[in-house]
């Protein structure tokens, strides 16, 4: 069983775990250094809004939160991660639903952002499916130096759901 709540402080060390690599990540936090710490998610989750975790069977399993969130206007989702052992269980999907239901109930925004990089296969494939749809893609460097594509993509209140 899946459920949601706020990020609590205790909560900071269990996800920095859950980036296995320096492209995960990046994925999850492009300015964040490998491996993420403590101070580096703390920092983030002062900065941005609504940060949340996912619990399955009592247990940390996910993370996100709003790196934008501008009430009646929009809301950017970002540092999504699942835990490792949770992948492929639908906390992605459970996360992602979670944060656009706090966008457009709670906020009430007219439309819900997400980013994610090219090479970022899983979230390429979720996105759409919940409903996002790519409008812009941003030139990025990754940490080794290459090129990489940062897709940008938003439902608006009228697609959502659809």
């Amino acid at each position: 069983m899946l459920k949601y709540r706020p990020v609590q402080e205790a909560d900071i060390s269990t996800i920095c775990q859950f980036p296995q690599s320096e492209s995960e990540l990046f994925f999850m936090y492009p300015k964040a250094c490998y491996p993420l710490t403590y101070e580096q998610l703390k920092k983030a989750i002062e900065q941005r809004s609504d940060s949340t975790v996912v619990l399955s069977d009592d247990r940390i399993s996910g993370f996100a939160n709003f790196y934008i969130c501008e009430p009646g206007e929009k809301c950017a989702i970002g540092n999504v991660v699942v835990a490792p052992e949770a992948r492929g269980k639908g906390i992605g999907r459970y996360i992602i639903q979670t944060m656009i239901q706090f966008a457009f109930d709670k906020h009430k925004v007219k439309e819900v952002q997400i980013s994610c990089f090219n090479q970022n296969t899983a979230g390429l494939l979720l996105y759409p499916k919940l409903g996002f749809r790519p409008f812009a893609i941003e030139a990025r460097v990754n940490k080794q130096g290459g090129r990489v594509a940062l897709i940008h993509m938003r439902m608006s209140a009228s697609e959502r759901g659809s």
